[in-house]
C-alpha cells in the first residue's frame, strides 16, 4: 500500500508526481530543489545557499512522513556543475555530522529552473 505525503512547508509539485511517497515503512521523496516554498520561486544565491534550501525543503517532507533527516538511508544528488562538489559538501556535511546516509552524486546537463543542486532521499519511518 502507498500513502502520497504532502507538506505546506515544502514546494508544492509542479508536475504530475509527489513530494514523496510512504509505502511500508520507507519514503521516497522527489528530487527537491531550492524552491522557496511561500514565493514558488527558485531562491538567489550561490551552491551553498540553494542547497540549505533543499536540505530545508526536505526535511519538510520528511517530517509530514513521520521521519527527519537522521532517519535517511540514500540520498542521490544532482549537480549542474561538480566543480561545486566540495561547496556543496560542506552545507550537506552540517545535516549529517555523524551516520550520514549512502550517497550519490552526479553532474547533470541542466535542472529545473535553471537550479544548481537537486537531491532525493529515501528515509525510514517507524
Amino acid at each position: 500500500m502507498k500513502k502520497v505525503i504532502h507538506s505546506e512547508k515544502a514546494p508544492k509539485a509542479v508536475g504530475p508526481y509527489s513530494q514523496a511517497i510512504l509505502t511500508g515503512n520507507l519514503v521516497f521523496t522527489s528530487g527537491q530543489i531550492a524552491i522557496d516554498p511561500g514565493s514558488g520561486k527558485l531562491i538567489e544565491g550561490g551552491i551553498q545557499e540553494q542547497a540549505r534550501q533543499v536540505m530545508a525543503n526536505l526535511s519538510a517532507v520528511l517530517k509530514a512522513a513521520g521521519t527527519d533527516l537522521t532517519r535517511a538511508v540514500k540520498a542521490t544528488v544532482f549537480l549542474d556543475d561538480i566543480s561545486n562538489f566540495t561547496k556543496f559538501n560542506e552545507v550537506y556535511g552540517e545535516y549529517f555530522s555523524s551516520n550520514p546516509p549512502a550517497r550519490s552524486a552526479f553532474q547533470v546537463a541542466a535542472l529545473p529552473l535553471g537550479a544548481m543542486v537537486e537531491i532525493e532521499m529515501i528515509a525510514t519511518v517507524e
